[in-house]
């Protein structure tokens, strides 16, 4: 009897454990905001006599962490007056409340590095509070206020304005990162809550070209002659319909040109696809900013036209290939762009598809990263080697329990070199959870464009390795520190580094046939 008590009890708890395993992590719901906003900054007298007011225009995404907190980061840009290619980036906190059902008001500051196009921005670090009045019509709000700028490390650019702002709630659906890399069938996932619509994004890395015609000039002054400048960089997309999408484009230089130059744009566009969804044609269009690396890109404000045709190659994995215009609406700058691309589409955070069967679903990990660098004695162009800070993001995805894909963007923010910047992309590897499944040791290598600020980085191109470690505080929040070395190819840039950060987890759903 005692035999086949112990035989039922080993069952009954081996079935309970396993059901355990079986559990589909929990669906929860991240409140979270886009926002657009614009300024009009009084710049100082210098080099430029009388110059005109610089118009700022920044791209942010906060999630709210409770009814009435927020935080996220943003990016600003140069769209009018003589500072074109002035970007900067930073991260947000705040204060939203109601003051009745439509009226509320926002209450928030901003930190954050950059500079460029030769203005008096110092080591780059600076402060943008606001007091904002703002009207809620539920699919988007409206704000507008008070602002204050000052770049208070050396830099001359400060004084108060007023801002204007359009919000749009953004949530987003999640898991525990924990969870990440459990797979599921997709008849386990129907009867669970995340038996809803799937949402589409594509996130795709290139490497573009823009070919330099018309007359498109130098900040000195001096005619281009056909030199084309070789970019790399990202494009995330969400598609709004089957067919509609918006997407941000974020690309830097390193080479053709003295290193520096940066584009930023945010639009939309539409997809066709044929051949049995194995080919897409992509017309797109693009406002935005751009500048730096000598070009004289005036006030900063570019557009893009671009039209590209895509062809699978496996699974969700694409190459792209493009061609279209990156220009300024009067011509000042005129440049035919070009590039190749390989892109990757996700149906994620819910199973129902009107494109797709899908058989199975799985969660990936995604870490969003902000960090703060330092670079030891980073050697300059024209004056001695001293040591640069800059404020930093990174965001990771998940190939597999053991390696990742990333891109990171940075900024200066301290150590007299305001205008530079970085955006780099590679892949790195970590180890399984140590630590009572708390840290896990990672290394990585990426490698890009870089320039500006006097940094002595030749082209643009530089190689940057690390290691360090993850620590996790609690189900969506870690802490990362890390050592490594920066090289630049072509430039006298090598340097050993340390950082420190924040590390915000989760894992989303992403189907597959």
């Amino acid at each position: 009897m005692k035999k086949y008590i112990l035989i039922f009890t080993i069952t009954v708890i081996s079935q309970f454990s396993l059901a355990q395993n079986d559990i589909i992590p929990e669906i929860k719901t991240q409140k979270g905001f886009a926002k657009i906003n614009f300024l009009s900054i009084n710049m100082p007298e210098t080099s430029i006599v009388n110059e005109a007011n610089m118009g700022f225009t920044g791209i942010h995404y906060n999630l709210m962490l409770n009814d009435w907190a927020y935080a996220g980061v943003g990016i600003y840009g140069a769209v009018s007056g003589e500072r074109g290619g002035f970007f900067t980036l930073g991260i947000n906190a705040g204060i939203k409340k109601h003051i009745t059902d439509r009226f509320y008001t926002d209450a928030g500051f901003h930190f954050g590095g950059g500079g460029g196009a030769s203005a008096p921005d110092g080591g780059g670090a600076f402060i943008l509070p606001h007091f904002n009045l703002g009207y809620d019509f539920n699919t988007f709000s409206i704000n507008s206020g008070w602002s204050y700028v000052d770049f208070f490390d050396g830099g001359e650019i400060k004084g108060h304005q007023l801002n204007i702002g359009i919000e749009i709630p953004l949530d987003y659906d999640h898991a525990n990162y924990n969870s990440s890399e459990s797979e599921y069938d997709f008849d386990e996932l129907k009867k669970s809550d995340w038996n809803i619509p799937t949402k589409r994004n594509s996130l795709m890395f290139h490497a573009n070209n823009l070919k330099i015609k018309g007359n498109t000039q130098q900040s000195s002054g001096v005619k281009y002659n056909g030199e084309t400048i070789r970019l790399a960089g990202f494009e995330f997309a969400s598609y709004l319909t089957e067919n509609w999408f918006a997407f941000v484009k974020v690309d830097g230089a390193y080479d053709g040109i003295k290193a520096g130059y940066m584009d930023v744009f945010l639009g939309g566009g539409y997809h066709y696809a044929f051949n049995k969804n194995r080919t897409n044609i992509i017309a797109k269009f693009g406002v935005g900013a751009g500048g730096g690396g000598g070009i004289d890109t005036k006030g900063g404000f570019l557009i893009y036209p671009d039209i590209s045709i895509e062809q699978k190659l496996f699974n969700d994995l694409f190459i792209a290939i493009n061609t279209g215009y990156v220009m300024s609406t009067n011509s000042d700058v005129f440049t035919s762009s070009y590039g190749i691309g390989l892109k990757y589409y996700v149906e994620r955070s819910g199973i129902i598809s009107n494109k797709n069967i899908f058989s199975k679903g799985i969660f990936k990990g995604l870490n969003v990263i902000v960090k703060q660098d330092v670079y030891i004695n980073a050697d300059r162009d024209a004056i001695s080697a001293e040591n640069m800070h800059q404020i930093s993001l990174q965001v990771n995805l998940d190939i597999n329990k053991n390696l990742y894909v990333a891109g990171q963007t940075s900024f200066a923010n301290f150590g007299n070199a305001g205008a530079y910047a970085e955006g780099i992309v590679g892949l790195g590897a970590k180890t399984n959870p140590i630590l009572n499944d708390k840290a896990t040791l990672f290394v990585q290598t990426l490698a890009g464009a870089a320039g500006g600020g006097g940094i002595s980085t030749g082209e643009g191109l530089i190689v940057k390795p690390s290691a360090g470690l993850n620590y996790q505080i609690n189900n969506n929040l870690g802490i990362r520190s890390a050592v490594g070395f920066v090289k630049a190819k072509g430039g006298n840039l090598s340097s050993p580094f340390v950082n420190f950060g924040i590390n915000y987890h989760l894992a989303f759903l992403k189907m597959n046939k």
